[in-house]
């Protein structure tokens, strides 16, 4: 792969924001062609730089309480523990970890009460070892919006 440039930076900056910006518009806004902008896209797409376009959905509710649930499972890979978190529409990622944790499940719920009932859903699959919660209280670094 071929490093990246001043040009490339500026592409993957503007669509880390706007997935959904014209190419017209992307070429515009960093001064190259249009068919030069697509190229370099294309180029960043082959190489894995770019893995996808998606909608990242926000927060829309300010009330939200987002928690981490670290999941120590009872050998991995545990057969079905993905398959029921992504059940859960308030899973919002799964990360496979190194280390004594296996999981690392970030959820959005609508109240404590809610997370209470996700948690020991989890926790109740016969693969969970043991789960903790931690509950965010502020993030004070969020490049992610």
């Amino acid at each position: 792969m071929r490093e990246l440039d001043a040009k490339d930076r500026d592409i993957l900056a503007i669509l880390s924001k706007e997935a959904r910006i014209p190419l017209k518009a992307l070429a515009a806004r960093i001064g190259l062609s249009r068919s030069a902008t697509t190229e370099r896209v294309a180029q960043l797409e082959k190489s894995g730089v770019i893995r996808g376009y998606r909608a990242d959905i926000g927060q829309m509710d300010e009330g939200l309480v987002a928690a981490l649930l670290l999941v120590t499972l009872v050998r991995t890979p545990s057969i079905g523990i993905l398959d029921q978190l992504a059940r859960h529409a308030e899973v919002r990622r799964v990360s496979s970890v190194s280390g004594q944790l296996d999981l690392v499940v970030e959820v959005e719920v609508s109240s404590i009460d809610r997370l209470n009932t996700l948690r020991d859903a989890i926790a109740s699959h016969p693969g969970v070892e043991d789960l903790t919660t931690l509950i965010v209280l502020r993030r004070d670094i969020d490049r992610t919006s």
